[in-house]
């Protein structure tokens, strides 16, 4: 079977099933093959809650770029805590960090985007590569409502960047589902989403979007592009 309808497959047999139903058939057709990479936003703090809730074999693992809010970290430590779970941390390589900040500065990504580009890759791109190698499924919090880019996505694809099949079960979740759904179960969450954070990723390229904004808005502000830092090019 080719690898388009293998996708095509799982694609049709997945349409039906929740959020939970999806984790709980994936965690057992590819046993112990697959992960979950959690920004600790919003829509992959649900997912937490639902893979820790159902006793789900899927491994937790989060990037620490070097530069993200305190509050997100402690959000990790509150989330740990409340799931009485460890979720993986992976960080970029002290020797790919030395070299960026010696070649464009310490905060040359806001020069260019080939900069910012450069330093995604070294702090996100690459740590991630090593988080989803020797796995089969990449389990992600992306939702069609997020940004243009993404309305294009599928609930399951190939990610040929990192030849490993995407599943993506919150893609047809509405914002209003998703924080009711919070709110519901008491998920923990990032305070600064009450302060206009809806998407939020590192410090220095994150900031509140103003009423009306595409929820993107607030990431990489200052330039012109997809708002993708590169772990999911189409």
């Amino acid at each position: 079977m080719s690898q388009q309808q293998n996708i095509s497959d799982l694609e049709a047999r997945f349409r039906s099933l929740s959020a939970a139903e999806g984790l709980g058939l994936i965690s057992e057709l590819f046993a112990g093959k697959v992960v979950f990479s959690t920004s600790l936003g919003q829509e992959d703090q649900v997912i937490t809650q639902l893979i820790v809730s159902q006793n789900l074999p899927i491994q937790i693992f989060s990037l620490d770029t070097g530069r993200l809010f305190p509050a997100t970290l402690d959000l990790l430590s509150r989330t740990e805590a409340k799931y009485k779970t460890r979720i993986k941390v992976y960080y970029p390589t002290t020797a790919s960090v030395e070299k960026l900040v010696s070649d464009i500065g310490i905060n040359g990504f806001y020069e260019s985007i080939e900069n910012r580009k450069s330093c995604c890759f070294v702090r996100k791109v690459e740590p991630l590569k090593r988080a989803l190698a020797g796995n089969d499924i990449w389990i992600t919090g992306l939702r069609a409502e997020q940004s243009a880019n993404r309305s294009e996505m599928k609930r399951i694809e190939w990610d040929e960047a990192n030849q490993i099949i995407k599943y993506n079960p919150l893609m047809d979740w509405t914002f209003d589902q998703m924080i009711a759904y919070i709110h519901e179960y008491k998920i923990p969450y990032n305070p600064l989403h009450d302060q206009g954070f809806v998407s939020i990723g590192c410090a220095p390229c994150t900031r509140a979007i103003m009423p009306g904004e595409d929820a993107r808005a607030g990431r990489w502000w200052w330039e012109d592009s997809k708002k993708e830092c590169g772990l999911h090019s189409k």
